[in-house]
């Protein structure tokens, strides 16, 4: 037979699945000898049950009347006796900490008739009334749904007419008539009337605790927080100890350290003469913690040395909920305490420090997420008016600057000294000059992984994308806001991509101490100094290698600084842009074998000039180079530019110009319906002449040059879009020819590699087949989402996805954490047969979930070598590589 009720003394802190965090902390501190209430709790596995079928389970009435028995035998009262009534508290406890979620009661067991008892035997009538009007309020709004409002309300009248500033001045006769009142607005809303039965008021509030679990604030906070909806919560039940017996009684909030600076020490609040829930509500103004000493001597002492019995027994932060009752101390509750990003470091350090913790344990109190908190900039928005869009917060950070609506107004802006921000409907490859001289970008669409994002984090600039309540007019430079403002171009907008509000004006920026130690190993403080720490840990014991994604001598030094082992990505298309796409265009229009081959030989110095310099800068670590990959249209002008262009000059009589002409034709004869399904990636290769051989040529004779200054240069060549083993092997052959007749030309031996991105489902399916060719595998995790959901990444995000959260299709976008059972799978199987047919398949990532915590732990999990990110994410990467290998899924409960 199932148990449904264990009493406190049953139980320890290892039990939270069943008991709950709080249930099973209070029975934890019970074993520790601690002044706690007595009391039980019902399980998670009983809530299940009732939600499941809407009936309370069998056996569940018995196990509580038990229960209850045993508690009224320890205190020698009963429950709602007349004379000298036990009180209990009926409090919801989730396995994970949902705070103010889901409902409390407190004070049950009163009545008309116990009301009087309890006065008596307190010696206090305000206590006794104010206590029952507590229960009728909590009662009626938590059981049986009048709006809390009505109470509130009737509570401010009842304090104008007495010209009391708080619910302290009103005396018995006043909360006697409150709670009288409370009982008619019960009865005239529901049509019944507040229960006189203590027996029923448990069990319904019990019952009413359980159906708060799929509240609408507790099913949001769950989707926000990653909850799973099934765990369902625990319900504790304890004698009530009173806080508002008087001055010499009271209620407060401890941390065992500063939960903001990770400071030690004992820090809180706490508010005399006041049941814990005033102390979170707000309803009065607390006094520090510290005031305490000063009115309860004995009662701090003993709060404090229990405070760092708990700290060493959990060996961490302890958020503490406590009652003082007429000078006698009760804990009510503990759980690990939830802290800043500054504090999860500062507080892991301090307790490895102190030999409370080891340093395993100590990497994962912290997390990824944290780590990006403190390397970013923040707006101090207490100096910020009100936001006038949101968007997507694409990649983190703050910054402000003016707006421009186009790229070559953002690079002469910024040559001229300006701060800039980049506006657009939406980026593409052409603007990465505005992007690079920009301090942030906005977009009106797009998601997490358009253009602009996966762009701007490879980069670390600021960018929210897909800010629909903006509408960017690049013809008239401008953007209007739906609340009605403009901004005209040059007028200045702070971006914030970490939240993705977006302002009009200036608003401060607060420096990152932890950006400056990255970049130049400064120690500005404690806090960087245990960031640092904890990244030399996890680099010690991480099996996973980082490497960065990286098109630019400066981003990889940068990357290099920043901890990378190597490049895993490094785009070639990006180095065609700018004054160089004009010789793209030529190779794109020539009509001859002969005008092709002059195009890519003016190329070819210049691809060769960029692999040196990046191979330069990770000289002796891996630099893998991925082959052209976007369509070729991409690098000529937009279609309907040109199109207009020419009818305009057309119908005002003139001649259109004839190299837009011959642009126009090679635009519509290129044009695809859907050309990231088209003609890109390993097909470009085989069906443009030279072009493979131009770029597999720029980087050997780059790898010979490194070689003879005496460098150590690694490259690998990397072949995108591959979904048949034949199209390597095909784009193999030529590569391998190509660095042959290099080696006999100069001499000098070359030895790169050559590997395929896996970035769809045929080529992981496939996986076995295509290892017979490949070298090494890299997934490409971005388009592979995209192929096996069958979504269009720049469109989705906006579209939908926010439905799709809220519904629980997803509890993430796909595109930010790795899908473990569709795309993870296909990672999975490619990995296995790859590595069936060539053991020691080198194996790494290098999409976008190369970055995400969540992803590298599951990366971790099937054995791949590496993962390669964003230059600004490859701390995070590094950290969370070594929590995966120390088995750290998340810093528990601390965040």
């Amino acid at each position: 037979m199932v148990r449904y009720v264990y009493d406190f003394k049953d139980g320890d802190r290892n039990m939270a699945d069943l008991l709950g965090g709080k249930g099973a902390n209070l029975a934890e501190m019970t074993r520790l000898g601690l002044p706690v209430p007595p009391g039980f709790t019902v399980t998670t596995e009983a809530c299940r049950a009732f939600l499941a079928t809407g009936e309370e389970p069998e056996g569940l009435s018995a196990e509580i009347s038990q229960h209850l028995s045993a508690l009224e035998t320890t205190t020698g009262r009963l429950l709602g006796q007349p004379d000298d009534p036990l009180l209990v508290s009926v409090r919801s406890g989730a396995r994970f900490s949902m705070p103010g979620m889901m409902e409390t009661v407190l004070d049950i067991g009163l009545n008309d008739a116990s009301v009087l008892g309890l006065a008596k035997v307190s010696g206090s009538e305000r206590f006794a009334w104010d206590s029952y009007r507590r229960l009728v309020q909590m009662y009626g709004s938590t059981v049986m749904g009048v709006d809390p409002a009505l109470f509130e309300e009737a509570m401010t009248l009842l304090k104008g007419a007495r010209e009391a500033p708080d619910d302290v001045r009103l005396d018995a006769s006043d909360l006697a008539w409150l709670v009288e009142t409370h009982k008619r607005l019960i009865r005239d809303e529901t049509g019944r009337d507040f229960p006189q039965s203590p027996a029923q008021q448990l069990q319904q509030a019990i019952l009413a605790v359980f159906r708060s679990w799929n509240a609408e604030r507790a099913r949001l906070y769950r989707m926000r927080e990653h909850i799973p909806d099934d765990l369902g919560t625990a319900v504790t039940v304890q004698r009530m100890v009173f806080g508002n017996l008087g001055p010499d009684s009271g209620s407060g909030v401890a941390f065992t350290r500063d939960p903001a600076t990770g400071r030690p020490g004992l820090y809180g609040d706490y508010l005399p003469n006041a049941q814990g829930e005033d102390v979170v509500a707000g309803i009065r103004d607390t006094v520090p913690l510290a005031e305490l000493e000063r009115l309860d001597p004995p009662s701090h002492r003993q709060l404090r040395d229990h405070a760092q019995t708990l700290e060493r027994h959990y060996r961490d932060l302890c958020d503490i909920e406590f009652t003082i009752e007429r000078g006698t101390l009760w804990m009510l509750q503990t759980r690990v305490g939830k802290r800043t990003a500054e504090a999860a470091f500062a507080i892991a350090t301090e307790l490895v420090g102190e030999g409370l913790i080891t340093a395993d344990e100590g990497l994962n109190r912290v997390d990824g997420d944290q780590l990006g908190r403190l390397m970013f900039p923040r707006f101090d928005t207490d100096k910020a008016d009100a936001a006038i869009a949101h968007g997507v917060p694409a990649s983190p950070g703050a910054a402000s600057g003016v707006a421009v609506f186009d790229s070559a107004e953002a690079v002469g802006r910024a040559g001229a000294g300006e701060r800039v921000v980049l506006v657009r409907e939406e980026t593409t490859p052409d603007d990465l000059p505005g992007m690079v001289a920009a301090q942030a970008v906005l977009t009106s669409r797009g998601g997490k992984t358009s253009h602009a994002a996966v762009v701007a984090r490879g980069m670390g600039r600021v960018c929210v994308c897909g800010a629909q309540d903006i509408t960017v007019n690049t013809q008239a430079r401008r953007l209007t806001a739906r609340g009605g403002t403009v901004v005209e171009e040059g007028g200045v907008i702070s971006v914030d991509g970490s939240t993705g509000a977006v302002y009009a004006g200036a608003v401060p920026l607060v420096a990152s101490a932890t950006m400056r130690y990255l970049e130049s190993g400064e120690q500005a403080d404690s806090v960087v100094a245990a960031v640092a720490r904890a990244l030399e840990h996890a680099d010690v014991v991480k099996k996973l290698e980082v490497r960065a994604n990286a098109d630019t001598p400066e981003d990889a030094a940068r990357a290099r600084r920043f901890g990378a082992q190597g490049i895993g990505l490094c785009r070639t298309e990006h180095m065609f842009l700018g004054e160089r796409r004009k010789l793209v265009e030529e190779m794109i229009l020539a009509r001859t074998a002969t005008g092709r081959e002059r195009a890519l030989a003016a190329l070819l110095p210049l691809q060769r000039r960029d692999f040196a310099s990046i191979l330069e800068a990770m000289d002796g670590l891996p630099v893998t180079i991925r082959l052209l990959d976007p369509p070729l249209h991409e690098f000529l002008p937009d279609r309907t530019d040109l199109a207009v262009r020419v009818a305009a000059t057309e119908a005002a009589g003139g001649q259109p110009d004839a190299h837009d002409m011959e642009l126009l034709d090679a635009v519509n004869r290129m044009h695809e319906e859907n050309p990231m399904l088209g003609l890109r990636g390993v097909r470009l290769g085989l069906v443009v002449p030279g072009l493979v051989a131009m770029q597999v040529r720029a980087v050997a004779k780059a790898v010979v040059e490194r070689l003879r200054a005496g460098g150590s240069p690694r490259a690998e060549i990397m072949v995108p879009l591959v979904g048949a083993v034949e199209e390597l092997r095909l784009t193999r052959e030529q590569v391998e020819r190509v660095l042959a007749e290099v080696g006999e030309g100069t001499g000098v031996p070359v030895h790169c590699p050559v590997g395929t991105m896996i970035e769809l489902p045929r080529a992981a399916l496939t996986a076995g087949r295509i290892a017979e060719e490949a070298q090494f595998f890299s997934f490409g995790t971005n388009d592979l989402t995209q192929t096996t959901w069958g979504f269009s990444r720049d469109d989705v995000e906006a579209a939908f996805f926010s439905a799709y959260l809220d519904k629980g299709v997803f509890t993430a976008s796909p595109f930010e954490t790795l899908d473990r059972e569709g795309v993870g799978r296909l990672v999975r199987i490619a990995v296995e047969e790859g590595r069936a047919v060539r053991p020691g398949l080198e194996t790494g990532v290098c999409g976008e979930h190369g970055g995400d915590p969540e992803s590298i732990h599951f990366f971790h999990a099937v054995g791949l070598d590496y993962v390669s990110c964003s230059p600004f994410r490859v701390p995070v990467a590094r950290l969370e590589a070594g929590r995966a290998a120390l088995g750290g899924s998340d810093s528990g409960d601390s965040r």
